[in-house]
């Protein structure tokens, strides 16, 4: 019986938290290396800079129109688009901080 209280107990602490609207846009995140930073958080899936190891089903970040990038984060974060992480990931951004990463991406020069 414990065990079940436990777990609807943390069921309901997660459900809540996923219900919080992202952060603001943090002072420290606003510098290009602040940017830079929150954008190096992509590349376990989508590569170093953006781009993805060949013949990877990720996407490219790097190169790729900051609209697209913004259009599908918030998809994600709407649960319109499929996904097995990005949904969670992209309500862990303020729009401004998509926004900027988007951007950060846009610009990269490496783009496959």
């Amino acid at each position: 019986m414990r065990m079940r209280l436990a777990m609807l107990a943390a069921a309901m602490v997660s459900e809540a938290f996923a219900q919080q609207p992202a952060p603001a846009f943090a002072a420290t995140n606003a510098t290009p290396k602040g940017v830079a930073s929150m954008a190096s958080a992509c590349a376990m899936c989508h590569g170093s800079g953006g781009v993805p190891a060949p013949g990877s089903i990720v996407a490219p970040l790097a190169g790729r129109p900051a609209q697209d990038t913004i259009d599908a984060m918030k998809a994600f974060r709407e649960g319109r688009r499929e996904a097995t992480v990005m949904h969670q990931i992209a309500r862990g951004y303020s729009d401004a901080e998509v926004a900027a990463i988007a951007a950060y991406f846009a610009a990269r020069k490496d783009a496959p």
